[in-house]
């Protein structure tokens, strides 16, 4: 049951493949310790997904995937809907249209970027409505709740700052302090690294090598980490990103006691980087194998595992008819009972 005097706290994720390092330590571990403190309501937002060129054989599969991979690693399934299973998430979006200005969305960095590089695919140039049209969908996404917090990247600063835009908008023009403005919450979590390129951001995006799958392979994952670019080979006083990267995930991971360890082993000067390497392997290898055992078992019975996530979904749209029923009111639109 949620205490009603928690605050509340929303964060969703696209359905877009298989979950590795920098997505779990940057994001989803934050979800699972977060649901010790607050009232949360996590989302696989599968509309957001449509807004670049998709394959529509995979989104449904990647969802399941997605959800099943979250409910591997701790989030718990009452707290986990899927935006597409609550339809109020795009009918509050196409009200908050209209208190969004065109100038708004095409000032976003991310849509920018983002239809950049569609512009420079060679395969389709296509930039949909939905990639301009987002944001105030997320906006719909975070205040349909009322949450208090968001958890944020300072990528998404901008974003949470139009969603405040609109809420002061929309609380004006009724008249009424309806919604509560949303407040960011920058947590502390890591930025995971390429291994392969430790001057990247982990992402999938930039290819095989340049991420680790938490439910992959264990020997893969081993590799990878045994291969790890540490020192670039220059002469530097301070810790270089390679090695920077691989501290960083050996304490994300919990080995807390022999990151300290082998931290002071560095600042004596007597670290050898393959140790440092086959501690990280050893803990990544421990903490992503107990996820795949968790994983395992809840695709044993795959069945109550959707019918799960289709109930916590139906429990969670009451709290978003209830804020639609209100704001249909306050807009002057008809309701049912009118």
């Amino acid at each position: 049951m949620s205490d009603s005097k928690r605050k509340k706290v929303l964060s969703c994720i696209q359905p877009t493949g298989d979950m590795h390092l920098g997505n779990y330590f940057g994001a989803v571990k934050n979800w699972v310790d977060l649901q010790e403190k607050y009232d949360c309501v996590y989302g696989v937002v599968d509309y957001h997904a449509m807004t670049m060129p998709y394959d529509v054989k995979k989104l449904r599969t990647n969802t399941w995937d997605l959800l099943t991979n979250l409910i591997a690693v701790g989030v718990k399934p009452d707290n986990l809907f899927i935006q597409s299973l609550v339809p109020e998430h795009t009918e509050l979006g196409w009200i908050f249209n209209c208190f969004c200005g065109m100038g708004e969305l095409t000032r976003m960095t991310q849509f920018k970027d983002k239809s950049q590089k569609q512009n420079e695919e060679k395969s389709s140039k296509f930039i949909s409505v939905g990639l301009l049209d987002y944001p105030v969908l997320q906006t719909a996404d975070i205040l349909i709740y009322k949450a208090d917090f968001v958890p944020v990247g300072k990528d998404q600063d901008q974003h949470l700052e139009l969603s405040r835009n609109i809420a002061g908008r929309f609380n004006h023009q009724v008249g009424k302090e309806y919604f509560v403005m949303p407040q960011g919450l920058h947590t502390e979590t890591p930025k995971i690294m390429s291994t392969a390129d430790p001057t990247r951001k982990m992402s999938k995006s930039a290819g095989e090598k340049h991420y680790i799958a938490v439910f992959g392979d264990e020997k893969r994952i081993l590799k990878q980490i045994r291969s790890a670019v540490t020192d670039t080979g220059e002469v530097s006083e301070t810790m270089s990103p390679g090695v920077q990267n691989l501290f960083s995930m050996l304490k994300a991971s919990g080995a807390t006691e022999h990151h300290n360890q082998l931290m002071d082993t560095y600042n004596d000067g007597n670290l050898r980087y393959g140790d440092l390497k086959v501690a990280v392997g050893e803990s990544i290898a421990k903490m992503t194998n107990q996820f795949k055992a968790n994983r395992e078992e809840i695709l044993a019975d795959k069945r109550a595992m959707k019918d799960q996530i289709k109930q916590s979904s139906s429990e969670i749209r009451k709290k978003a008819q209830e804020t639609l029923k209100e704001v249909k009111d306050l807009v002057g639109l008809v309701n049912v009972r009118y």
